[in-house]
């Protein structure tokens, strides 16, 4: 192996195929930034480059644009509260408030040496771990993996545990919005409504957007100011600072690393589950970190990013050894393979050993590189947080329905960015979490094909085999402790009443709900149980694979909202306090503008209604003047047309304008 190992690095030393390394690196970090684009769409769109390079530089190449698009995502998650990519959505809990503290500089630091460090753990790991991690992943089926899916939904939802309650009903709402559409076994068209969009059910893109970016811009816009209140710029030293804060959480980056790459060896798992897996462990075992996750704690962008990048070499196992695509990118790259005369299994092991150390090389270069150019580059990324909302917020606000659009390139995406958005802001005010709401809505159709797969060919019994059952009794303790607690003597409800200046204790950000928020509250408890009731009553019909699962979701809501009507009356739940947030006449308005965009698309086309939308929410809401309006809003306009229309070549949606002059939209090159 050592041979074959300074052979690869000679390979992959050659001049021209270390230039190949470093312009994926840079495309990988320019697609990881676009929110909506993602590594699997630009291993798709780069393919048909590689035909006439070599094997070598060929899958040199794409595994250095896969390897750092989980490294660049960070940027708009700090920034703005928009993941670049699905795999960092957990970084944006900690990281945008930080970017909000004035702490961006060190929320980058701490990620881009958290994703190098994982990178290179993750390479190595792949070196020393295909000859004998083999056995393990043959061994691994379908109970294993349905109990491993629920173990990470637990561990998430557990990260709310003064609201458990309202974290399992989250899961719940999440798990069903993932049961909409073709149901695979049967047929049944589960909660479609004859309307063909949810036929494929919701996607992933515009509803992560929505749970997250739109209520952070939304409060952004309505509060008229920047991200950061704090003023002065960033130096190289709040850099720094992170990289030691990494430096002082080696075990915790080890640990997350493992995790990440651990998971990303297990076929279907992806990045869009295994930060949260990685971050909500993070919070169950760090001190403190039950209070201090979600609040700007840099620890929980260490472990998100972490193992956001270990998984890359994970990943790589199955799909070299066994031929299996460990993930969606990765079936992009078994496809590769396959183009260029590679047969992944057995071989990639033997003869082919140096292709195997060229890729690992690869990653482990890449992420170096990768980091470095961020490094780099954060600083002016930082000057972001200083920017007003009223010039900021239109541009995101852009860029976000763009991203959203790439989902199913469905003008419903909007529809489904704009009622999501409204959602994750009412989840926000009123301190429901979401992130067992997103992650319960990835995890969805893998808990119901492996639910499904068990069921079948084990009947109960795949509980009580060994890991599942030990499982199950991990995930019995971790939901049952914080209930348990609440009945021990030195426990009590949490009093706001006494804090100072009306700010509340540091374990939540103010006081006691209005009353139009407490009924707010409670109407949402009502209507989710009303919800549960129709569920489980219009699936009654279905035929047993269809309703297995909806029925399951239904009777746990409805039993966690009886749970949590018994602990309220007994006075085992906390007093009702809600997030920080603007005047809800300054945030209707936000949302007013948002729906005046997406029907604008609908009405004059996308990229006309971007450039109306962005031109007065400038001159309008952000009081500015006409010609810096318009020397902001040409060049962006320009950007997004030359790299969606020319370069991607997205359809455009069919706008009203258009329909009715078809000549206008011929013209105009399908943008209207």
């Amino acid at each position: 192996m050592l041979e074959a190992a300074i052979s690869a690095l000679s390979i992959i030393s050659d001049p021209e195929r270390l230039m190949f390394v470093g312009l994926g690196t840079v495309l990988g970090l320019i697609i990881g930034v676009i929110p909506g684009i993602g590594g699997l769409v630009g291993l798709a769109l780069l393919l048909p480059f590689t035909f006439a390079m070599d094997p070598y530089t060929a899958l040199a190449f794409l595994v250095g644009v896969q390897a750092v698009t989980t490294t660049s995502d960070t940027i708009p998650a700090v920034m703005f509260g928009v993941p670049g990519t699905t795999g960092s959505a957990a970084t944006v809990l900690d990281g945008y408030p930080m970017a909000k503290k004035g702490e961006a500089g060190r929320a980058y630091g701490a990620a881009f040496t958290a994703s190098v460090c994982g990178g290179l753990f993750g390479a190595f790991i792949l070196a020393i771990s295909i000859p004998v991690i083999r056995p393990f992943i043959m061994a691994v089926g379908t109970p294993e993996l349905l109990a491993i899916c629920l173990l990470g939904l637990t561990l998430v939802v557990s990260l709310s545990h003064r609201a458990l309650f309202k974290g399992l009903i989250a899961a719940c709402l999440g798990l069903l919005f993932a049961t909409i559409g073709d149901e695979p076994q049967t047929g049944e068209m589960r909660w479609t409504f004859d309307n063909f969009y949810l036929w494929d059910g919701l996607s992933l893109v515009p509803v992560a957007l929505g749970l997250f970016a739109v209520p952070e811009m939304i409060d952004l816009g309505a509060s008229k100011r920047s991200i950061s209140r704090k003023s002065e710029k960033m130096s190289p030293w709040d850099q720094l600072k992170g990289l030691r804060d990494v430096a002082d959480n080696w075990w915790l980056v080890i640990r997350c690393s493992s995790i990440g790459t651990l998971l990303g060896a297990i076929p279907g798992l992806g990045a869009n589950v295994i930060d949260w897996i990685s971050y909500g462990y993070a919070a169950r075992v760090l001190p403190g970190a039950r209070d201090s996750f979600g609040k700007g704690d840099v620890r929980g962008v260490i472990a998100s990013e972490s193992a956001n990048n270990a998984k890359e070499g994970g990943a790589l196992v199955p799909t070299l050894a066994f031929g299996v695509p460990g993930s969606a990118s990765m079936a992009i790259l078994l496809g590769a393979f396959l183009i260029h005369g590679i047969a992944p299994g057995p071989k990639m092991l033997g003869d082919q050993l140096d292709v195997t150390f060229t890729l690992i090389w690869t990653v482990a270069i890449a992420n170096i590189l990768g980091a470095g150019l961020c490094f780099a580059m954060a600083g002016h990324f930082a000057k972001l947080a200083t920017v007003r909302s009223g010039l900021l917020v239109p541009l995101v606000f852009g860029i976000m329905i763009i991203g959203a659009y790439q989902g199913a390139k469905d003008y419903a995406d909007l529809i489904v960015l704009l009622s999501f958005g409204i959602l994750g802001w009412g989840m926000k005010r009123l301190n429901w979490p979401r992130p067992p709401l997103i992650l319960a809505f990835v995890l969805g159709g893998l808990v119901e094909n492996y639910l499904f797969i068990s069921q079948l060919r084990y009947s109960y019994e795949w509980m009580l085999m060994p890991l599942p059952l030990i499982t199950l009794l991990l995930i019995s303790f971790l939901l049952a402790r914080p209930l348990v607690v609440r009945f021990l003597p030195n426990w009590k409800a949490v009093d706001f009443s006494n804090t100072k200046n009306g700010n509340a204790q540091k374990h939540v950000r103010t006081g006691h709900a209005t009353r139009g928020e407490m009924l707010a509250d409670i109407l949402f408890w009502a209507g989710v149980v009303a919800l549960m009731i129709y569920v489980f009553v219009s699936s009654s019909s279905w035929q047993g694979p269809a309703r297995m699962l909806p029925q399951a979701i239904a009777v746990a809501g409805l039993v966690t909202a009886l749970g949590f009507a018994v602990f309220s009356y007994i006075g085992k739940i906390p007093k009702l306090n809600t997030e920080a947030s603007e005047p809800m006449r300054a945030v209707s308005l936000q949302v007013a503008w948002l729906i005046a965009l997406v029907i604008g698309v609908k009405l004059i086309g996308m990229l006309p209604a971007i450039g109306l939308f962005i031109f007065l929410y400038m001159i309008i809401e952000g009081k500015t003047k006409l010609l810096t309006a318009v020397a902001i809003l040409l060049p962006f306009l320009g950007g997004v047309w030359f790299l969606f229309h020319e370069l991607l070549h997205v359809p455009w949606p069919q706008s009203m304008l258009g329909d009715s002059f078809l000549e206008l939209r011929r013209l105009s090159g399908r943008l209207i």
